[in-house]
């Protein structure tokens, strides 16, 4: 087996922000991302817009897994997306090595694109069905310029036995793979520039649930040989208790609390981290039937009108009447590395 390729020594970066006191590979500001609700057939006049993301601020250390939850709809993979600038912000910065994305050139930002990847939620939408599996892996090598002919085909068989495939795939087609195969597959592409930071995108939510733990093994041993950092974004509170170094919370567009993976798991201070922990199934039965469920009513608001006040009062068991009329405080530090916004906490 041809040994797997070596990632180069990461660049040093700015000192990450006072809520780590480590290095930071990734740092988001204040990012907003709205999508403007047009109207009219000539004049496209706004008459609104879609708060997917509305003022996020978090710091994703150098080598860690800062997991991402939240419900359907609440702004997660909009915020994974513009981090990488696939959807350019609203406002806000992204500093990424202590360069700001949102300053860059579409040239700058093309070169910086080496060092950033993704792996998308759906492998058989991110797959070209027309190409081969040497010409889906060996594309970011054409496109910048890394390595071509032979060099590229030998580069691209790597690749695939770093993921766990045969090598020999490499003339084959997508529709010739299952779903796991072609995630592996969307993975390699995503190594073959290098890349120091990956924003992995529910990677495993359209896979069977026997093929799930195959892809999150795969996804720590890489990370473990190349250095790579992680924002993984999922649905599945125990895939990415088994996954993250820290969690981030997110509801409605806004991240509600962040901690390490075993003090928000053990201590969640925000109600809407309560009920998402309350309803993950925990194997003892003794254990299950005497822990309280918490049932949340009503719907998510509209991220076109969010209510007034904090944006979880609609459906916060233990609203209270400054809940409704004010935001809560700033996103801050109550405990060591423990971050929540929420008026009920002291």
């Amino acid at each position: 087996m041809v040994d797997p390729p070596s990632f180069p020594a990461s660049a040093s970066v700015d000192a990450c922000p006072p809520e780590t006191g480590q290095a930071t590979l990734v740092r988001v500001e204040n990012l907003k991302v709205h999508f403007p609700i047009r109207r009219g057939l000539i004049l496209q006049r706004q008459v609104g817009s879609v708060k997917a993301v509305d003022g996020v601020s978090f710091a994703v250390r150098r080598g860690e897994t800062l997991g991402l939850v939240g419900e359907s709809g609440c702004g997660k993979s909009t915020l994974g997306r513009a981090i990488l600038q696939l959807y350019r912000p609203t406002a806000g910065n992204v500093y990424f090595g202590g360069v700001d994305l949102t300053q860059l050139s579409p040239e700058e930002l093309r070169r910086m694109r080496q060092r950033m990847q993704m792996v998308f939620q759906d492998p058989y939408a991110a797959l070209n069905p027309r190409q081969t599996v040497g010409a889906i892996v060996g594309e970011p090598l054409t496109v910048f310029r890394v390595a071509g002919g032979k060099a590229q085909q030998e580069r691209v068989r790597e690749l695939l036995e770093v993921v766990g495939l045969n090598a020999n795939f490499v003339n084959r087609y997508p529709h010739e793979f299952s779903g796991g195969q072609r995630q592996r597959i969307v993975i390699a592409r995503a190594l073959a520039l290098k890349p120091d930071f990956i924003v992995c995108d529910e990677p495993i939510s359209a896979l069977d649930v026997s093929i799930q733990a195959q892809v999150i093994n795969l996804l720590q041993s890489l990370q473990e040989q190349f250095g790579l950092t992680y924002l993984f974004i999922a649905h599945d509170l125990s895939v990415v208790r088994h996954i993250s170094d820290r969690v981030a919370v997110m509801y409605l567009g806004k991240v509600v609390e962040l901690a390490d993976r075993d003090e928000i798991y053990q201590n969640p201070l925000h109600p809407y981290t309560q009920a998402l922990l309350s309803a993950v199934p925990i194997p003892d039965p003794e254990v299950e039937a005497r822990r309280k469920r918490i049932i949340l009513k009503g719907d998510v608001p509209s991220p076109v009108n969010p209510p007034k006040g904090c944006n979880f009062h609609t459906r916060c068991p233990w609203v209270t009447e400054a809940c409704r009329q004010d935001p809560p405080p700033a996103f801050r530090e109550v405990s060591a590395g423990h971050f929540v916004a929420c008026h009920r906490v002291p």
